[in-house]
């Protein structure tokens, strides 16, 4: 959380520049806008500004309006889906889903491939993680929710 006290809301105050920055990237795009306090006529009415601005760029982009941060994309994800990973526990292979239902807290559970195979352990992982997405943000974040295909 920036100093502003708004998710993606930071103040610039330099020689001749005051006012609020916004920056919302979501999925690979970005959408940023400069709020003059000049141009406002204050502080204050050039932050409610941004925060105008903020809410829609991200209801634009399809952005959850939560102060958490949320990870859509990560290169070092293997499985293609943010929160399931493949991995080997106690000389099993499993699928393992990680969920945080509240700020500085850390959930996981792993689904058995030897138990259900490759190909049901991984969607039975999706559906899994998908479903803690609806519970935390209301909807999941990532869409073809149910394709379940495992990218490697």
């Amino acid at each position: 959380m920036s100093k502003s006290g708004h998710k993606g809301i930071s103040r610039i105050d330099s020689n001749r520049t005051h006012g609020w920055y916004v920056r919302v990237i979501y999925q690979g795009k970005i959408c940023c806008k400069f709020f003059s306090d000049g141009k406002y006529g204050s502080s204050e009415k050039a932050l409610k500004q941004a925060i105008k601005f903020r809410n829609a760029a991200e209801k634009e982009l399809g952005k959850p309006r939560t102060d958490r941060v949320i990870v859509t994309r990560s290169p070092r994800n293997k499985t293609g889906i943010i929160g399931v990973v493949r991995l080997k526990k106690d000389g099993h292979e499993v699928y393992e889903v990680n969920w945080t239902p509240r700020p500085g807290v850390l959930k996981r559970t792993s689904i058995s491939i030897d138990k259900y195979g490759e190909e049901k352990a991984f969607k039975m992982a999706v559906r899994l993680r998908r479903r803690k997405e609806r519970e935390i943000y209301g909807r999941p974040l990532t869409r073809n929710e149910e394709k379940g295909e495992i990218s490697r």
